[in-house]
């Protein structure tokens, strides 16, 4: 059965989410106990509906506060599904669930949801409301919301939505086992494509592959992302390169006095340089695209036809990729990224028969909310102890756990596309967390600017053969030298707030506007699932 995916855009409201604000280490005395096997989510058995919730009062309650109505209904509703179901299922008798609509407000759904005292609250989804519950919650009450601004959670609210950090991390230690060394990445020039580029880079040095260039683009912009394809690319330095070397061959063979072994070695060069229009290879041998599956192609294809060798040079992408229509182009064969595992197939019909739709990820990540809150009540465990658990949780969605500053870790596995709706699993999510599977830590992710590729250039002389009496006679300068430097004429004017950066080894404190948080009613609210909601 094919699962509908929501595209994850991990958009961050701030500037740079999770260098700046965030919240505190909360229950983290309680993440030194060995890691060891991860426990099953769901609190109940599996197979058998419980009793209908929020008929009895009873020794434990949970709030759950979502957008259920207005622009943001129909994900609010999504992720209520996934809590009914695993409320169904799995609860016992006793638990009392109560639903609140933060379309009105959020501040207004969590004081109707204090009336009832409930333990433990399921949402919200957008990260303003996780910040405005971060401030007005009691300190010891848990949140397990669904954004995935790494500055929205902390002191006890925490997520259950794919961080970007496990996405790009997981992609460039791919990169690094596959053997490239050099990389550029290409990102949208958003706060969350910036945020990627933050990670990605920092990864790229923790795994030992060196970024020759970092490119940023307007995104749904064609004339942008062309323009990037073309730098990205070197086409300028490789298209004078060419027309310099053809230059020399039609010279030799028009004024020079050869052999006929050389005339015919001579032809055949030229003959062949003249078939494309560029002369040499890029300096790099992998592309990390960091923006949403529909970009991604469009550069690539612009790439190819500027090129770039798609036989030498390999694309990577994130978990923005996972159910793009990119998956099925015959011409991305071969290209990898990270996903989440396929939910239960189990869960996946028991969802259909009662919804009519196949589950969405947020769906999911409702579902193994609410078991992981159930499990906690039932637990007779300190909150933060069940939930800060080091050795983590195996549901629907595979391996999780949550870690003390809000965030979470998750298991990911590495497709790879081969032209089909069904790309093929070349690496398993992993099962455990007994080895660490991630360093990087988002929210120490330096902002890194615009780089220009760093290449040595392209001679023309270094790829054709003239006779050796005539190599004093024909010279050719080098077309696209440069070193890897910041540069501005890849960032999109639209970006109002360029993310300056120290050079490396520079430990010169950092002042930027862009450290400060964006005033949430003056921008559009854009979560972690592609739609986009304007207030």
């Amino acid at each position: 059965m094919r699962i509908f995916r929501f595209l994850f855009l991990f958009t961050i409201i701030t500037a740079l989410a999770g260098c700046g604000g965030g919240g505190g280490q909360w229950g983290a005395e309680y993440t030194n106990t060995p890691t060891t096997t991860p426990a099953q989510m769901q609190y109940g058995a599996y197979s058998t509906y419980g009793t209908q919730y929020g008929t009895e009062t009873g020794a434990h309650a949970m709030a759950v506060l979502l957008p259920t109505s207005g622009m943001a209904g129909d994900i609010g509703q999504q992720i209520k599904a996934g809590v009914e179901m695993a409320v169904l299922r799995n609860a016992p008798g006793n638990l009392t669930v109560s639903f609140y609509d933060t379309t009105p407000g959020v501040s207004s759904a969590f004081s109707s949801a204090m009336s009832n005292n409930p333990e433990i609250i399921i949402g919200p989804l957008f990260a303003s409301d996780a910040r405005t519950l971060r401030e007005i919650k009691p300190t010891n009450m848990p949140i397990l919301s669904f954004t995935s601004d790494a500055s929205a959670v902390g002191d006890g609210v925490m997520t259950m939505a794919l961080m970007p950090t496990n996405s790009v991390e997981e992609i460039v230690r791919e990169i690094s086992r596959d053997g490239a060394r050099r990389i550029i990445m290409i990102a949208p020039s958003t706060n969350s494509g910036r945020t990627m580029a933050a990670v990605a880079y920092s990864a790229a040095n923790m795994y030992d592959v060196s970024t020759v260039g970092l490119l940023y683009y307007t995104e749904k912009d064609s004339e942008s992302i062309k323009s990037i394809a073309v730098d990205a690319s070197m086409n300028a330095a490789r298209v004078s390169a060419n027309k310099r070397a053809r230059e020399i061959l039609s010279d030799i063979l028009t004024t020079e006095n050869l052999t006929a072994i050389e005339r015919s070695d001579i032809n055949r060069q030229l003959s062949t340089i003249s078939r494309g229009d560029t002369l040499g290879d890029v300096p790099y041998d992998a592309v990390l695209f960091l923006g949403n599956g529909d970009d991604s192609q469009t550069i690539a294809s612009f790439l190819r036809y500027y090129g770039v060798d798609a036989r030498r040079v390999r694309f990577y992408g994130t978990a923005l990729w996972d159910g793009a229509a990119l998956v099925r182009d015959v011409t991305m064969y071969g290209a990898k990224y990270p996903a989440l595992p396929e939910p239960d197939a189990n869960f996946t019909a028991l969802y259909s028969d009662a919804t009519g739709v196949t589950p969405s990820r947020m769906a999911t990540f409702g579902y193994d909310a609410t078991n992981l809150a159930i499990g906690m009540l039932y637990s007779g465990r300190v909150a933060a102890s069940y939930l800060m658990d080091p050795s983590g949780y195996v549901g629907i969605d595979g391996l999780v756990r949550l870690t003390p500053d809000g965030v979470n870790e998750r298991g990911l596995r590495i497709m790879e596309l081969n032209g089909t709706d069904t790309p093929r699993i070349i690496r398993p999510a992993p099962t455990n967390f007994i080895t660490p599977i991630y360093n990087v830590k988002q929210r120490y992710a330096s902002p890194v600017s615009a780089r220009g590729i760093e290449s040595g250039g392209i001679n023309p002389m270094n790829y054709i053969r003239i006779p050796e009496r005539m190599r004093s006679k024909y010279k050719a300068k080098t077309y696209g030298a440069r070193g890897n430097t910041s540069v501005s004429t890849n960032v999109p004017a639209v970006s109002q707030n360029i993310i300056t950066v120290a050079s490396a080894g520079d430990d010169t404190a950092i002042i930027s506007s862009d450290f400060q948080p964006v005033k949430i009613e003056s921008v559009n609210r854009t979560y972690i699932d592609a739609v986009e909601i304007s207030e």
